[in-house]
């Protein structure tokens, strides 16, 4: 006999799939004009329109084995990579929350839909600044906004936050906005900065710190091995890898979050500091 939770879960990431498919769409028509919701996709190559049976999410990649039906050009990564992440999110919820579930379906539904609301967004920025190098404040704002709410209901129960937790956003944007300003927005973007205001509602200042050091080191892991790659030959890219290169940043703040959310990690054992001078966070 199946597992009840497993047809849950089978049901939730074919959900978050179908919804991936629209993040996709999103991303690709932000600022350009078009409707989100109106007009069939087409091919980027010969403009063919594609039928609902080309736009099932995963299984029609899988069908077309990447390519255009028409034209056979190869068809993004991007497309089963969002959709796929999506319906990861919408399962992985559910598994987190699931001991509320037990307890109280409304904190369940209040903790599993803000998770998936800030996912949502978070997805939105990944992609969107890896394509773009930019992020939009029509997808980072309601970010913070979502964290600010989490912030309140962290277990989908009410609780009024710590001085520092509320406080955390505002830290951990300050040195961002420093070397934005310094920099003339050369080191960073400012965009990078409400990113980390929103990373410091969601995680609070002892986790938030320490998703942000997590990102410079993953950021500068990737940019030094991509270098390393380069040099020697393992690792092509067209416009070349250098010191000075333009590298998006906010995807590497969004992995260290989603890292540091599932597994609280305290690089400079401030949970101790705190507990030991009996200052809440």
């Amino acid at each position: 006999m199946i597992n009840q939770d497993f047809l849950v879960i089978v049901f939730l990431f074919s959900l978050g799939a179908i919804v991936g498919s629209f993040l996709n769409v999103v991303i690709l028509r932000f600022n350009t004009g078009r409707s989100f919701v109106s007009g069939r996709s087409g091919c980027f190559s010969c403009g063919k329109k594609i039928a609902w049976y080309e736009n099932i999410p995963l299984v029609s990649f899988l069908f077309l084995k990447g390519k255009c039906s028409n034209c056979k050009s190869k068809i993004s990564l991007q497309y089963p990579l969002v959709e796929f992440a999506t319906g990861l999110v919408f399962s992985l919820g559910f598994l987190k929350y699931a001991h509320v579930l037990n307890e109280s379906l409304s904190s369940f539904f209040i903790s599993y839909l803000l998770l998936i609301l800030i996912s949502i967004f978070l997805i939105l920025i990944f992609i969107y600044d890896l394509r773009h190098k930019i992020i939009p404040n029509e997808f980072v704002y309601p970010f913070v906004a979502l964290s600010a709410v989490y912030m309140f209901f962290p277990s989908g129960v009410y609780v009024f936050p710590s001085l520092t937790h509320i406080l955390a956003g505002p830290l951990l944007f300050l040195p961002f906005f420093t070397l934005w300003l310094v920099s003339q927005g050369r080191w960073i973007g400012f965009a990078d900065g409400k990113l980390a205001w929103g990373m410091g509602w969601a995680l609070g200042l002892v986790y938030g710190l320490s998703a942000v050091v997590l990102g410079f080191w993953i950021g500068a892991l990737w940019a030094l091995g991509g270098l390393l790659l380069q040099k020697i030959g393992l690792f092509t890219y067209s416009k070349g890898i250098t010191m000075k290169s333009e590298v998006p940043f906010g995807p590497f703040l969004i992995i260290a979050l989603l890292i540091i959310f599932m597994f609280p990690l305290d690089f400079f054992n401030l949970a101790n500091l705190f507990e030991y001078y009996a200052i809440p966070f």
